[in-house]
């Protein structure tokens, strides 16, 4: 029995642990749950499916061929074997902190021919990388143009007169023909 008694109060001294431990999770306030979110990891945004553009959109026309629907559009990212007369391009973004946005763009085609087409409206390719470009910006953008004067750091030096440069050296022997196996023979 003497090493029971020895044993109880390290389990009591568990017990007690433990209840404060389950105790302390209860009592997190919004103020600590406001550091926890500020310190979440950082989630990659994930870009899934067709991008098709306004301007994609546009130059589609009823009466085009299938080619021409794909040079314009890409590969449909759904092929239906049940009807091939339909090609679905989706599109999916997920960001952090913003809810997942999906867009669709529907071909029909007649035979060989595009018959119409329906779907979402869909961004420019400008407003698509504007929206993806979430960076803060920070005071001005720095002029892209380089002075005269900033460019002449860059110019070759100006040849040396020839009496001032090296000999040339001999030519090098040409590599033998003949080299070693790759693998030893036993």
């Amino acid at each position: 029995m003497p090493a029971i008694s020895q044993r109880r109060p390290w389990l009591l001294l568990g017990a007690v642990a433990a209840s404060l431990c389950l105790g302390a999770c209860s009592s997190v306030g919004d103020s600590a749950r406001g550091a926890l979110t500020a310190v979440t990891p950082y989630k990659v945004e994930v870009v899934q499916g067709n991008f098709v553009s306004k301007e994609q959109v546009e130059a589609l026309k009823p009466g085009m061929s299938r080619q021409q629907a794909r040079e314009v559009l890409g590969t449909s990212l759904l092929t239906d074997v049940f009807h091939s007369n339909r090609w679905d391009y989706v599109f999916t973004i997920r960001r952090q902190g913003v809810e997942a946005q999906q867009r669709r763009l529907t071909l029909y085609f007649n035979g060989e021919l595009l018959e119409r087409f329906e779907g979402d409206p869909m961004p420019s390719e400008e407003e698509f990388v504007a929206q993806l470009d979430t960076r803060k910006r920070r005071g001005s953008v720095p002029p892209l143009e380089a002075t005269d004067d900033q460019l002449k750091k860059f110019d070759p030096p100006k040849e040396k007169p020839a009496e001032s440069q090296p000999a040339p050296t001999a030519p090098q022997p040409p590599l033998p023909a003949v080299y070693p196996p790759l693998e030893s023979t036993r």
